[in-house]
């Protein structure tokens, strides 16, 4: 399994952009995904996830109300439409791949990752 990540770049705060995560295998409408990011004393924190239906989802609280998490299973893809975007969004952001229908909160809890995609937000 591949997951190859796009979209990163730099824009100033108050912008958007919007990351997309591609994965090799059609088994990827059947597991759940996240968007992972590192974190002070954390190698990589959830950012946001998806089940494999997109009928759950979750976000984290500093990206609440900012960022939407979303699937299309007819091409393998998962987005990250990232908006109001802040200095502290600055990162380098990664999609993970769990084999099971639901969502997880820790990055052990998911099996496939991709190589990430570097965010940068100037304030």
């Amino acid at each position: 399994v591949q997951l190859v990540e796009s979209g990163g770049g730099s824009v100033q705060a108050g912008g958007s952009l919007t990351l997309s995560c591609v994965a090799s295998t059609s088994v990827f409408s059947i597991n759940a995904m996240g968007w992972f990011r590192p974190a002070p004393g954390k190698e990589r924190d959830l950012v946001a996830a998806i089940s494999y239906g997109g009928g759950s989802t979750y976000y984290a609280d500093s990206v609440k109300g900012r960022f939407t998490i979303s699937r299309d299973n007819a091409k393998n893809t998962l987005y990250l439409q990232m908006n109001d975007l802040k200095p502290e969004d600055t990162a380098m952001y990664y999609c993970a791949m769990r084999e099971a229908t639901g969502w997880a909160s820790l990055p052990y809890e998911y099996d496939y990752w991709g190589q990430g995609t570097r965010v940068t937000v100037s304030s």
